[in-house]
């Protein structure tokens, strides 16, 4: 006979995907697999480093402080920081489709209307206003 290997719940038991992702997230990292078998090296390194920001947060250091330190961005401590303030993370690229507002930029044709005076005139070199 063999043994089942998984350590998630089936799927069918829960209503929503959300569930069941929150449930499995549980179940690995209470069961006595080594996470490290299923997180890359880099995935294990953004954990670590956002544990040491929330210490350093909790001791009380400084943003500035704590990106120097831990060779950070401040863009990283501040999500770690709001992260804790929401009790949920999301990353930069995450909180940029709701939260951020897009940059609004001139356009070109708009400066370069109310810089020249004149009437436009079409010659061999491109258009120039004639006055």
């Amino acid at each position: 006979m063999r043994r089942s290997l998984s350590i998630l719940p089936p799927i069918n038991h829960y209503l929503s995907r959300k569930d069941w992702l929150e449930a499995s997230w549980k179940k690995i990292a209470k069961s006595e697999k080594p996470l490290a078998l299923l997180v890359t090296p880099y995935e294990r390194r953004n954990i670590v480093m956002r544990a040491a920001v929330r210490d350093c947060l909790d001791s009380g250091k400084g943003i500035r402080q704590i990106a120097r330190e831990l060779q950070l961005s401040l863009q990283t401590v501040n999500a770690v920081k709001k992260a804790l303030s929401e009790k949920n993370y999301r990353s930069y690229r995450e909180r940029g489709k709701s939260e951020r507002q897009k940059r609004v930029f001139s356009s070109y044709n708009n400066q370069v209307k109310e810089r020249f005076h004149g009437r436009p005139a079409r010659t061999k070199y491109g258009k120039v206003n004639l006055p």
